[in-house]
């Protein structure tokens, strides 16, 4: 599969305007990202990889934003970018973060056993991580590596998230790991608008806009609301796991080993 930094450096800018011209459509999926965090007041936050940076405006307002992202085609939106390197590592020293929240990025990320790695060093003792992302077998993972795969710049091939996921946070040292499957919608005002943003956001350049409503429709569902609205179905994989307080003793070295 083609790497994050492959993919977003053609599309980045797509994405963004779309996130830009509906920046609301995606409150619900933002919001229980940072509900599962459970901040303290005043957290200093890490958002990775950080696309355009949209999480930091549905932050508490007295949380500090901590945005990396390696794609500059996202226009950074005040992230720190790395411009012809990749995602790691971090630029942020050890355990100087309160939290971090990885949202609907590292499905296109093949091993994300470094990033982990990387997010526990940056981590204070007690930090607690969000990792939320499509799930694997979901209608969401049909959707994107079906009709989003067929018809968009880069084709889709996602590693989504799994029962392996929580091994691999467990083997990067994170404890107290939990899982839920969290449903929600993208609301825009009416159809045309949902489906002019996923069109957009996905970078569709072979289909139509009348023609993704109709995928959205028959893959996802969508659904009124109370407002006149339009829902658009959707869900994550919403994985949390805690830097332990007091990190293990090392193994004591063998009797008669050198010093």
């Amino acid at each position: 599969m083609k790497t994050y930094d492959e993919l977003f450096q053609v599309r980045g800018s797509a994405y963004d305007r779309a996130m830009r011209r509906f920046p609301d459509a995606r409150r619900q999926e933002f919001a229980q990202a940072i509900d599962a965090a459970r901040l303290a007041p005043g957290a200093v936050v890490a958002d990775v990889p950080a696309g355009g940076g949209y999480l930091r405006r549905y932050l508490p307002a007295d949380c500090v934003w901590l945005g990396h992202e390696p794609c500059a085609s996202f226009n950074a939106h005040g992230s720190t970018h790395a411009e012809g390197r990749d995602l790691l590592p971090l630029p942020w020293l050890d355990g100087s973060v309160d939290a971090a929240i990885s949202l609907a990025g590292v499905h296109h990320i093949a091993d994300k056993r470094p990033l982990f790695r990387d997010l526990f060093r940056v981590l204070r003792p007690a930090g607690r991580l969000v990792v939320s992302d499509v799930a694997t077998g979901s209608p969401e993972a049909r959707f994107l590596d079906g009709y989003v795969g067929e018809h968009n710049s880069t084709g889709h091939e996602g590693a989504f998230l799994d029962d392996l996921t929580l091994d691999e946070l467990r083997d990067a040292g994170f404890s107290n790991l939990q899982r839920h499957t969290r449903h929600f919608f993208w609301v825009f005002p009416e159809r045309h608008d949902m489906a002019a943003f996923c069109h957009q956001l996905f970078d569709l350049r072979s289909s139509n806009i009348d023609d993704t409503a109709g995928a959205i429709e028959g893959g996802l569902g969508i659904v009124e609301q109370a407002d006149g609205g339009v829902g658009m179905r959707w869900s994550l994989l919403t994985l949390v796991g805690t830097k332990p307080s007091v990190m293990p003793a090392a193994d004591p070295a063998p009797a008669g080993a050198a010093h």
